[in-house]
């Protein structure tokens, strides 16, 4: 079963649960995919990659508006946000924490013979190619910087 099916397949049961913020959340990541799929000039139907991308693009949207929210002290708001994070991660791959992201850019430092912030430009391309999707590019950043002092 791919992703898509999946998301279907996952809403249904919600609407049957009458469980209201996660069907928001699957609507809002269906219609995601739906966009996707019917994009002008598409040939072939998205992969799961695709679709994970467009997904990890929303959390990233949901944890800014968080973020904002957060600060203005609009908890109502930040609730809702709070709720299709959830909801998104359930779907998305595991995260990387700070020390997997320092392995991997020793890793990619030691490569590259990067040895101070002037190759900031030539690392970072390589580590969001290796761990785009398994890392926040801010935390990556963050570490590489402190790596390259």
């Amino acid at each position: 079963m791919n992703l898509f099916e999946q998301i279907s397949k996952d809403l249904m049961a919600s609407m049957k649960a009458k469980d209201a913020p996660r069907t928001r959340t699957l609507q809002g990541i269906k219609a995601a995919m739906l966009v996707l799929k019917t994009q002008e000039g598409r040939t072939a139907p998205p992969t799961d990659d695709e679709y994970l991308k467009a997904m990890q693009k929303m959390a990233k949207q949901r944890k800014d508006s968080l973020e904002i929210f957060e600060k203005e002290a609009r908890e109502d708001l930040a609730k809702k946000e709070r709720e299709e994070i959830a909801v998104l991660e359930e779907y998305l791959p595991k995260q990387m924490g700070e020390a997997e992201i320092k392995t991997v850019l020793e890793k990619i430092i030691a490569d590259t013979g990067a040895s101070g912030m002037g190759d900031l430009g030539k690392v970072m391309p390589v580590a969001m190619k290796e761990m785009g999707g398994k890392a926040d590019g801010k935390i990556i950043s963050a570490v590489l910087r402190s790596l390259l002092q």
